[in-house]
């Protein structure tokens, strides 16, 4: 592949696909800083595995293959993660777009629920809320299309649960 052809297909992904990455970036790290820095992460090894892309799969179920396996590594060094790192000049300007003026209290309630799972919980979650189907789900984290089942039971049933809790209160 040449150069110019990974150039493209990489600004073709991220234009169409970058709503992937800011949910996973947005599910794994809290602080402004932070995000910055893993969504360069997931950034650059996207870009690096645009040759590996074989189209075994969708591009959007390879991007959150690739952005979720790079997000939970970050999340195991984050004590060891430097920060101060230089954004790529092809995505300072989507690191720039502004967020809404008024967050759906419901949104920030649920990645409040999300960021207290599990690493793989946290993958399943996400990817539930984007519409994969389990054989998906399970292709993308790597584990049975039961386990997801239990997964999703088990999640649903603990937010269930937690959302109970604070309508009493």
């Amino acid at each position: 592949m040449h150069a110019n052809d990974r150039d493209r297909i990489f600004g073709d992904w991220l234009a169409s696909h970058k709503g992937i990455l800011f949910k996973v970036v947005h599910a794994y790290a809290f602080e402004h800083a932070d995000r910055q820095d893993l969504f360069q992460e997931i950034v650059i090894q996207v870009w690096h595995s645009v040759e590996a892309f074989r189209g075994e799969s969708s591009v959007p179920t390879w991007l959150y293959r690739v952005a979720l396996n790079t997000a939970i590594a970050w999340t195991r060094k984050q004590d060891r993660h430097q920060r101060g790192k230089q954004p790529l000049a092809m995505v300072e300007a989507l690191l720039m777009t502004p967020a809404s003026d008024t967050p759906d209290p419901r949104v920030e309630w649920l990645y409040l629920q999300i960021a207290q799972l599990k690493d793989v919980d946290r993958s399943v979650a996400l990817l539930l809320l984007d519409g994969f189907s389990y054989k998906e789900i399970a292709a993308i984290v790597g584990i049975t299309e039961s386990n997801v089942g239990v997964k999703i039971n088990r999640i649903k049933s603990a937010l269930a649960g937690k959302r109970a809790e604070e309508t009493e209160s």
